[in-house]
């Protein structure tokens, strides 16, 4: 999402590398290389009567081995977390090409890069202690590496999680797994108001929902181009709720209390189900812009570039209203939605590339929302890393103190910068956004075949299918 995975130089692709182990069901774990789907990783567990509760929505195509990398999140972070807790091994290949399991509950290998670490890792230990590379009341972050939670856990499982290939490649996983729930049920509700959205988000975070999303009402205009939607008409926007208990009773009870607090939160509409069949109709708004914007076409690109803010939740509805009135003082339509639960948005900004200017005005686009979210005590990645997008904003928000204790990680793990150079840390001489901007029309144009395949790709939503399998597909037809 915000370039992590490609760049100049040598691109190692591990889609290949898929394989999913039987699940150990007395130490609800699986080992799974980082080429697996997330979503086949999950069905592998539920075979077992397990599940891997890190869901993003793009589990049907996403890798574990990316999830891994940004410390990914999904749907269900409200109650689960992030990726990070998740992990319990890692098999890694650092700079110097040196192989080696990372695990939880063992002291670190002797492998050089390690060693380059620990001679420092006391004295980053107790700076992080003293002044946490954490900030305050934010929920999600993958921004930086995790060097608070490493001080607090003590574990390199912890900082390599979420480092974007900048310290070592993941050659295999160990993935911790949970049980899956006696029952589920949902519950959609419309508000005039996104502050009184967030205050049933609150709700549901206090009732301990497992997800709570949020689809604003520019997402809800896109999508009703596509068809009605089980939404009244005039709401500003629409909240998402799922919740897991042991029994239907419990679960009862809890949709109700749920229920009763958003209303008295300001909802205009609520629907609860205990349906498995009606829930999947529900949960299927909040993909219905999807096939819309893919329609498009061209003229209305969108744009991932300010699409992975995160707040204090309660800060939430700031963050809203200053996306919204950035996206208008740069003339742009946007799409909002993301996980209010955890004041996370997603932003889907529509570009028309053949427009003149309209590079600048995604620079300065971005430029502002880099000053609203650091204004309010934010980060630019909830949960897709920083990529080369974000590289060159990495110091305007965190303190200089702790880029200093990144760069001297990225300096230990790998000295000579051979691993993924620009990203977290930008090149010198970077432009603005990282680098190119795949949709520009002034690039040079794809080989032929790669662009049919990519073509392909869009046009068949087949994300799951990697792409030299597609390649190779092409070659031979």
């Amino acid at each position: 999402m915000a370039g992590a995975a490609l760049g100049q130089g040598v691109i190692v692709d591990l889609s290949a590398l898929d394989r999913i182990d039987s699940v150990n069901a007395a130490a609800l774990t699986v080992r799974v290389q980082p080429g697996a789907l997330c979503g086949a990783v999950d069905t592998a567990a539920r075979r077992g009567g397990l599940r891997f509760p890190v869901d993003p929505s793009s589990a049907r195509f996403c890798t574990v081995g990316g999830m891994a990398a940004t410390n990914a999140a999904g749907t269900h972070t409200l109650r689960f977390g992030p990726i990070r807790a998740w992990v319990e091994a890692l098999e890694c290949v650092f700079a110097n090409g040196s192989r080696s399991w990372i695990r939880r509950s063992e002291a670190p290998p002797d492998v050089p890069a390690i060693a380059r670490f620990g001679a420092i890792a006391s004295e980053l230990r107790d700076a992080e202690l003293r002044a946490p590379s954490r900030r305050s009341g934010l929920r999600k972050e993958s921004s930086g590496y995790g060097l608070a939670d490493w001080a607090r856990s003590g574990s390199l499982v912890d900082l390599l999680v979420g480092s974007e290939g900048t310290l070592a490649l993941f050659t295999s996983l160990e993935l911790r797994l949970t049980p899956i729930p006696g029952a589920t049920g949902t519950l959609l509700a419309a508000f005039p108001t996104i502050e009184a959205a967030a205050a049933a988000a609150a709700v549901a975070a206090e009732l301990n929902a497992s997800a709570c999303e949020l689809l604003d009402r520019t997402f809800l205009e896109i999508a009703r181009l596509g068809g009605p939607l089980p939404v009244p008409d005039d709401a500003d926007c629409v909240l998402l709720v799922e919740v897991e208990e042991s029994s239907a009773a419990r679960l009862a009870e809890v949709a109700a209390a749920l229920a009763t607090g958003f209303r008295d939160a300001g909802a205009s509409h609520a629907e609860a189900t205990l349906d498995p069949a009606r829930a999947a109709q529900l949960w299927r708004v909040r993909h219905a812009a999807s096939p819309v914007l893919a329609a498009m076409g061209r003229a209305a690109i969108s744009m991932q570039i300010i699409e992975d803010g995160a707040v204090p939740p309660a800060r939430l509805p700031e963050y809203v209203r200053g996306v919204r009135a950035a996206l208008v003082r740069h003339d742009f339509p946007g799409v909002l939605f993301g996980h209010a639960g955890d004041g996370h948005l997603h932003v889907n900004v529509l570009v028309d590339p053949a427009s003149d200017g309209w590079r600048q005005r995604v620079e300065s686009l971005f430029g502002d929302v880099v000053v609203l979210t650091a204004s309010l005590g934010g980060t630019l990645s909830g949960e897709h890393g920083d990529g080369r997008l974000r590289a060159g904003a990495l110091s305007r928000l965190w303190p200089a103190a702790s880029v200093a204790r990144m760069l001297a990680v990225k300096q230990a793990f790998d000295p000579d910068g051979v691993l993924n150079p620009g990203v977290k840390f930008p090149s010198p001489g970077a432009p603005a956004l990282g680098g190119p901007v795949k949709y520009d029309p002034n690039l040079s144009p794809l080989p032929d075949a790669a662009r049919r395949v990519l073509d392909r790709v869009q046009r068949e939503r087949i994300w799951d299918r990697p792409r030299l399998t597609l390649l190779a597909e092409e070659s031979d037809g």
